[in-house]
């Protein structure tokens, strides 16, 4: 099979969440020894089967597919953006949630504005990247499943995080 754009798409983003999930990995274990409590974990594996699903579906577009250049722009933007958010919440940025007791919310970079900035742009990404190669019913598909996964993994959050508000 030869490599076209939405395939080299698939393979970066695919090393991209590898790399995210490492770091996810490395901070988890921190917060945990830092006496952090996991919430909601049983939704954990819908997310990385869902997010799995949406990259293997990417490569399975025809080859010669070629983005549009604006929405490429976009997504270069929305990846800075998550950059953003990753370098601002530091050490306490998984891909899980964790409750710690007793520890100041994050108030700097996209947080001093939004409370959960990551779950935007996360959005936007699943919705742009097929966009990008023409697949707009699929970017409305995998949007709206996003979003209801996004809404039950924002209420497991906002419980953890309400002591701390």
């Amino acid at each position: 099979m030869m490599l076209g754009a939405p395939q080299i798409m698939a393979v970066l983003l695919a090393l991209l969440r590898v790399a995210e999930l490492v770091l996810s990995a490395h901070n988890a274990k921190r917060l945990k020894a830092a006496g952090g409590i996991e919430r909601g974990a049983g939704h954990y594996p819908l997310l990385v089967a869902f997010h799995s699903l949406w990259l293997g579906w990417i490569f399975l577009l025809p080859s010669d597919r070629e983005p549009n250049g604006w929405l490429l722009g976009l997504f270069a933007l929305l990846l800075l953006a998550r950059l953003w958010v990753i370098v601002s919440l530091g050490r306490y940025w998984t891909t899980r949630v964790f409750e710690m007791p007793n520890r100041a919310l994050v108030r700097r970079g996209p947080y001093r504005w939004l409370r959960h900035p990551n779950y935007l742009i996360v959005q936007a990404e699943v919705m742009v990247v097929p966009a990008a190669f023409g697949a707009w019913a699929a970017a409305i598909l995998f949007g709206l499943v996003n979003a209801l996964l996004l809404a039950w993994r924002i209420r497991i959050e906002e419980r953890a995080l309400a002591q701390r508000r």
